[in-house]
């Protein structure tokens, strides 16, 4: 029973490895993954045993090359692949959080230009290797150049110096090494592409990748993954070629013991230098640890403020790629396609060529689909990146045009004022005169049929006296109503330029308004059908009386000029919404647009001018409103009618 509890122990640590990890290496590049001494080493072999350890797991590791690794990898043969991808996109294939940047950038011969734009490789032979993440970035676009597939990078440095290909866009790690064994070959162009080594695992292996961003991000946190990275790469650069270093230095030893006798002193001399140089270097390392975490901090104090601001702020590059963007740029970005001004859609690409072929910042407001307004701003930057600032401003645009409105309201109120006191005076003087012609012509009528008496052939402005008598008459009555409609204009004129806060309110019934505005305006609807509905019970409201009664008649007269000569129908109701008492005014006349709406309560619009429309009837009608916390909203359709309601508040009721 011992020997098996015993055996059963044994098992156990066995039992707890038996689903190894395996991974697949393929480069022969320190530091990241080579074979030294038949032994597998490298940060990505340290990273990965270290994660399997705190996954419980053994690893195996698994050398072939990349195009067979992929294969192993999607007949799930091996567990795991470390690739580079691009920043901005992500393989088919699961992958985890990145462990280190790199950049990819264009190779060629001494005899090719300089490379600062993805145009300057319009018909050029472009060797790629097939998989690697440049082969990522290329794939699925429409280039003006010509891909040549290769499957290692020495390949496509090898056919670049045979004159085969014009380009090698490569990795910039292994691009390094290759280039002293090929030395016509040089850098030919700023990185072009940014990508970051991954974890690559096959499809349906999601838990695995999940498994190592958690272990990946404690060792962040811990400091573990610090101390691997400073170990393998170093601070601020690439980590020496561990082999040749390991090449020189047995050659050295051997030296040193041929000549360890006269060496001695050489020795001491360089051991005293070495360190003196050890400890200049451990105080580098502490100042570069310094600046990183002062760059960091400021970083992130950046990209806080970046994030604070009002603005969507996106990065672009030459080939109008975005490289980045803050927390509020998806907000003008998903509407960018309904952006539109006078001068058309919103073109993103095009702006940031015209800021790169200029260098001068573009501004530009726009408005989308929902009436919002836009600013769209294009700054040039260093490096010939551009960025794009959106912010919406539908607020200040409406803000200003209401400033703009109200500055035109309150000139028009002080004209007003003014055209009113002048009209005022004249108009009281022909009121006064008329009247006077009105009592003294009753008067000359005896008179006149004395004169004609004597003289038969007698004329008043060549027309028999009686006639005469008659036209003067008239046209008394004519100057005495024209006065009067003028005195009448005037006073809504004041009334609109001058509201009278001062006037006494009391309680007021709606439906004796009505009443009454229907009394007052039975010459002008008489000729239509009226359909009058008045609620019983309405709520008193605090108003003036008379200022209620001139809105109504206001409305109905318009209501009246709206209506076709036959057929024509008035509803005039009372009613309750919530509580809250109302006046509604309905006609089935020719209605209005939405521009007419707008601007009905403007003083003097008006689409009467040729009848003598004043356009002051709404404008005080609104006034009047306001003053008594009360809401008109109106209904128009044109060619069906207009429904006008006044809506009065709580705060209203008496």
């Amino acid at each position: 029973m011992n020997r098996l509890l015993i055996f059963c122990l044994a098992l156990l640590p066995a039992l707890a490895h038996a689903e190894p990890i395996v991974l697949g290496v393929h480069s022969h590049t320190p530091p990241f993954e080579w074979r030294q001494n038949g032994i597998d080493t490298g940060l990505h072999v340290d990273l990965s045993q270290r994660l399997a350890r705190r996954l419980g797991k053994d690893l195996q590791v698994r050398r072939h090359t990349f195009q067979t690794l992929l294969d192993k990898l999607e007949r799930q043969e091996v567990d795991l692949v470390v690739a580079v991808s691009p920043v901005d996109r992500r393989r088919d294939l699961p992958q985890s959080d990145p462990i280190f940047t790199t950049f990819a950038k264009a190779y060629s011969l001494p005899s090719q230009p300089y490379i600062t734009d993805w145009a300057q490789l319009a018909g050029m032979r472009i060797a790629v290797k097939t998989g690697s993440f440049v082969d990522v970035f290329l794939r699925g676009r429409d280039w003006p150049f010509e891909i040549v597939p290769v499957d290692l990078y020495e390949t496509g440095f090898r056919r670049l110096q045979a004159g085969q290909v014009d380009l090698v866009i490569a990795e910039q790690y292994v691009a390094r090494r290759l280039q002293p064994k090929y030395d016509r070959v040089h850098s030919a162009s700023d990185p072009l592409i940014y990508g970051s080594f991954n974890f690559v695992s096959y499809q349906g292996n999601q838990a695995l990748i999940d498994e190592i961003n958690l272990q990946l991000r404690q060792m962040k946190i811990s400091g573990e993954y610090d101390r691997l990275l400073n170990q393998w790469l170093g601070v601020g650069r690439e980590k020496v070629d561990l082999e040749a270093t390991q090449d020189r230095y047995t050659v050295a030893a051997y030296a040193v013991a041929i000549i360890s006798m006269i060496g001695m002193l050489v020795t001491w001399r360089m051991s005293r230098g070495l360190k003196a140089r050890d400890s200049e270097l451990r105080k580098e390392l502490v100042q570069r640890r310094k600046a990183e975490n002062g760059y960091a901090l400021l970083s992130r104090q950046f990209q806080s403020v970046l994030d604070g601001l009002p603005h969507g702020i996106a990065l672009y590059d030459a080939q109008r790629n975005r490289l980045w963007g803050n927390d509020k740029a998806e907000a003008f970005l998903t509407v960018k396609h309904r952006l539109s001004n006078a001068r058309g859609p919103l073109d993103l690409d095009a702006g940031i060529l015209v800021v790169l072929k200029h260098g001068q910042p573009l501004v530009e407001h726009y408005q989308d689909d929902q009436g919002r307004h836009w600013e769209i701003r294009f700054q040039p930057l260093l490096q010939r990146q551009v960025v794009v600032m959106g912010l919406e401003i539908t607020e200040q645009v409406q803000l200003r045009h209401e400033n703009e409105k109200a500055s035109r309201l309150a000139s028009l109120g002080e004209l007003s004022a003014g055209v009113a006191h002048e009209i005022n005076n004249p108009t009281g003087l022909i009121l006064q005169q008329v009247a006077l012609l009105a009592d003294a012509l009753p008067d000359l009528l005896p008179a006149c049929d004395a004169y004609e008496q004597d003289d038969p052939f007698w004329q008043i402005a060549g027309l028999p006296p009686q006639r005469a008598l008659a036209e003067l008459q008239h046209c008394q009555e004519s100057i005495q109503d024209s006065a009067r409609r003028i005195s009448t204009i005037v006073s809504d004129l004041k009334r609109y330029a001058q509201p009278d806060h001062d006037h006494v309110t009391q309680e007021v019934c709606l439906n004796d308004v009505v009443e009454t505005a229907l009394r007052l305006t039975t010459n002008q609807h008489k000729a239509f059908e009226l359909h009058t509905t008045l609620f019983e019970g309405l709520p008193a409201i605090q108003a003036q009386q008379q200022a209620m009664e001139q809105v109504l008649i206001n409305l109905l007269q318009n209501a009246c000029h709206a209506l076709p000569t036959e057929h024509g129908q008035l509803w005039v109701r009372t009613g309750l919404i919530d509580a809250q008492p109302f006046i509604e005014v309905e006609d089935n006349g020719h209605g209005m647009s939405a521009e007419i709406r707008e601007r009905i309560t403007e003083p003097f619009f008006t689409t009467r001018r040729a009848e003598g429309g004043t356009g002051l009837g709404m404008a005080v009608c609104a006034r009047i409103l306001a003053e008594h916390n009360a809401k008109m909203t109106i209904d128009s359709i044109p060619g069906q009618g207009t429904r006008i309601r006044i809506l009065f508040s709580p705060e209203a009721l008496a």
